[in-house]
């Protein structure tokens, strides 16, 4: 298996940009882009929708060649053929990864992660979120064991990078535990730092010595010094390089 290198670094930061306008899109790439530890930007629905990939990639092109993350909020719960249109468009979006929440079972999952690869696409595997009410045993939807499942079908699949909710300590020490024993480098990306309650410092520590990435959004964006937030979360992620 070729190992997918997404990432300059083993530890950094990926500023969110959940943002609703350009302006403030381009700002956070222009004030945070050359920030030591920012490894990557996260842009979702909100900006892709209004403004379109091709359009956000651009933008951020004219400031830095650091790789742009889609995440549709959520894909991977279609149909098992919109995997390989899904991917197409993102490709041509001039995306590098994708983060794709299989919720519509393994066959999606499979033919996801199969037509973004072939696509030169790297796959970004979450199962859990970070907010309550999500699993069965938290009144929600989603078995409690899916999330798991859903891991291991993306690392028998190849992927290598996984989401994993920031602010629940003990299951990124679980999920770590269960993909180590699958492939030899199983890489994280955490939400939920900050405002949901996780903290940075502890969740890069339930990571272990694996390669461990920091999504941050408001943490970053709504700061009135934008370059000077994400320097701080950078400098807890360097400690580990």
């Amino acid at each position: 298996m070729n190992s997918e290198k997404l990432f300059g670094l083993n530890h950094g930061v990926i500023p969110a940009c959940d943002v609703n306008e350009l302006f403030e899109f381009e700002n956070i790439i222009k004030y945070t882009h050359s920030v030591e530890g920012i490894v990557g930007f996260k842009i979702g629905f909100s900006l892709a929708l209004k403004y379109g990939l091709n359009q956000l990639s651009n933008i951020a092109k004219q400031y830095t060649d650091l790789p742009i993350i889609y995440d549709h909020q959520k894909a991977g719960t279609d149909i098992p053929q919109m995997g390989e249109q899904f991917a197409h468009v993102c490709k041509e979006g001039k995306i590098k990864g994708v983060i794709i929440f299989p919720q519509a079972g393994p066959v999606t999952e499979r033919e996801f992660i199969k037509a973004l690869k072939k696509n030169d696409l790297v796959p970004i595997v979450g199962g859990e979120m970070t907010h309550q009410g999500y699993l069965q045993g938290e009144g929600g939807f989603i078995r409690n064991n899916a999330p798991k499942e859903m891991y291991k079908i993306g690392a028998e699949e190849g992927a290598e990078y996984f989401v994993v909710p920031g602010n629940k300590t003990e299951k990124i020490k679980m999920y770590r535990k269960m993909l180590s024993n699958i492939i030899d480098c199983p890489k994280f990306c955490f939400p939920g730092i900050g405002r949901q309650g996780g903290d940075i410092k502890i969740a890069f520590e339930a990571t272990g010595d694996y390669p461990a990435y920091a999504i941050i959004g408001s943490g970053i964006y709504k700061q009135s010094n934008i370059e000077e937030a994400a320097r701080n979360y950078c400098k807890e992620a360097l400690m580990l390089e």
